[in-house]
């Protein structure tokens, strides 16, 4: 086709120049011309017969490649097709031995069925003969017998159950010891505070001795007038470095204390100093001690307290008890009673009120006749404290208390007084007791930490994850418990957790 289109082409353009030679009367111009255009024309043709055998080649060759690609996606569509058939006829043949296992299976069950059958009605039929001959043995029919043996078992019965019922008395009276006991032991393990160990000495520090001749004075004016205004002793001695301010009430005394410390940084003693110094630490004191009382009732959540009795509470403060303070001992007994009185379904804020206030007398006992219980009990009813609340502090020195809130009063006093640190050589039995159960728990295989906490309340114990599987760590919190039981009973109620875990830990930069 190309071919054609060079030659016309060629053709169009030899008979122009050809026409327009012979116009001219060039006849050998035109003749050369005319086999210029002959071999021009052979060229092309030649050329373009070249040109179209490439194309023809590359069309053929393009044809086979597509030929080639269909003929290997029919051959992988052929072998999916052929993997498909053979996965159905396996398929095919799973669920027919699967019907034949089932056919073979109902076979069986339909064999066991009537084979049972046979066997209850030959158990039916040798039940009832027993029963005839028993009968027959006997002398006595079924009812009459069923009659004689419940009369039997009735009188039985009634002489088991008095034995029962003494023994259910006995194990109420040992379970009623064993569980007062654990109310006791948990309410002490739930308050597991400091317990403050202290000793009012008010001895007040001096820079140098050479104070000590100032504070006495001329002719002792100044030791007089210092005397006068606070109403404490001040004893003046060989003491280096120190004197030592004595006095019956431990709010005058600590407000002289307070004076003196006073005077003696700023140097300047004489009677009027004297007299401004110790006015402006009573008032320091006394809303130092307002405010002891609020934090005590604030922390005990007592509220609705007389402001006298909030006053009273904070002179606690001052005063010791067997080397405890006297209001740390209070917000103990109040916690104690409370836990005591939510083990027991008691009022919770009525015991809390009780014991916070069972020693309120202890800090008026001195300005006013009887003892400290009569005192405090006074004190309470005259601020409009409920009978209760007033009763139990009345009993709570009492060997039997009348009332349940008196009991409870008592009970969380004397635990206050013997519980695990209040003294210092219980503390440190205490701290052995509490070593000597983390180096038993920790004994156990597996065991890779183990912690006692809440004032020997719960044991924490870490295991080794690879050594100790689920079930282990179940068996071995129970192994736990039961020889805390037997060796650490005294610690009372322990709970044992077991910790296993696996943990994962990468780090992403």
């Amino acid at each position: 086709m190309i071919e054609y289109v060079v030659a016309a082409v060629v053709g169009l353009v030899v008979g122009a120049l050809a026409a327009r030679l012979l116009a001219k009367g060039d006849g050998a111009a035109v003749e050369r011309l005319r086999r210029e255009a002959d071999e021009a024309v052979e060229r092309a043709r030649i050329e373009a017969e070249g040109t179209a055998r490439k194309e023809a080649e590359a069309l053929r060759e393009a044809a086979r490649a597509e030929v080639e690609e269909r003929r290997k996606a029919l051959e992988k569509q052929e072998e999916r097709l052929r993997k498909r058939e053979e996965l159905a006829e396996s398929r095919e043949a799973d669920f027919s031995r699967q019907d034949t296992q089932l056919a073979r299976r109902e076979k069986d069950l339909a064999r066991q069925e009537r084979r049972l059958q046979r066997q209850e009605e030959e158990m039916g039929q040798t039940l009832a003969e027993a029963q005839q001959r028993i009968e027959a043995a006997s002398g006595l029919s079924r009812d009459e017998a069923r009659a004689l043996l419940m009369d039997e078992l009735r009188e039985d019965a009634r002489r088991q159950s008095v034995d029962r019922i003494r023994s259910i008395e006995e194990e109420a009276r040992r379970l009623a010891d064993e569980r007062a006991r654990m109310i006791v032991g948990a309410a002490i393990q739930r308050y597991a505070s400091e317990h403050v160990t202290e000793r009012t000495v008010s001895t007040v520090p001096l820079p140098n001795d050479d104070l000590k001749g100032r504070i006495i004075g001329k002719e002792g004016r100044n030791i007089r007038a210092f005397e006068s205004a606070t109403g404490c002793d001040l004893i003046v001695d060989d003491t280096p470095g120190a004197v030592v301010v004595s006095g019956f009430n431990p709010v005058r005394r600590e407000v002289a204390r307070v004076a003196l410390l006073r005077l003696v940084a700023d140097g300047r003693i004489h009677p009027t100093r004297i007299e401004e110094v110790v006015e402006r630490a009573r008032t320091e004191v006394d809303a130092i001690v307002r405010k002891h009382g609020e934090e005590a009732a604030l922390e005990i959540e007592v509220s609705g307290l007389h402001p006298e009795l909030i006053k009273a509470l904070g002179r606690l403060a001052f005063v010791t008890g067997f080397a405890q303070n006297v209001l740390r001992h209070s917000i103990e007994v109040g916690f104690l009673a409370g836990a005591m009185a939510a083990e027991l379904g008691l009022d919770v804020k009525q015991a809390r009120r009780a014991g916070l206030l069972h020693d309120v007398g202890k800090a008026v006992d001195h300005e006013a006749e009887g003892s400290t219980v009569e005192v405090g009990a006074a004190l309470c009813r005259k601020h409009g404290e409920s009978k209760a609340i007033v009763q139990a502090i009345a009993e709570h020195m009492d060997p039997g208390p009348n009332s349940v809130l008196g009991q409870l009063i008592a009970a969380a006093n004397r635990l206050s007084a013997d519980r695990p640190g209040a003294r210092r050589e219980a503390l440190a039995g205490h701290i052995k007791r509490l070593e000597a159960l983390e180096k038993m728990v920790g004994s156990f295989e597996g065991v890779e930490r183990c912690y006692v906490i809440q004032a020997g309340q719960e044991v924490s114990v870490i295991v080794d994850n690879a050594r100790v599987s689920d079930r282990d760590a179940e068996l071995l919190a129970r192994d736990a418990a039961q020889r805390i039981s037997e060796e650490h009973g005294d610690l009372g109620q322990v709970r044992v957790t077991v910790i296993r875990q696996t943990r994962a830990v990468h780090y992403a930069r």
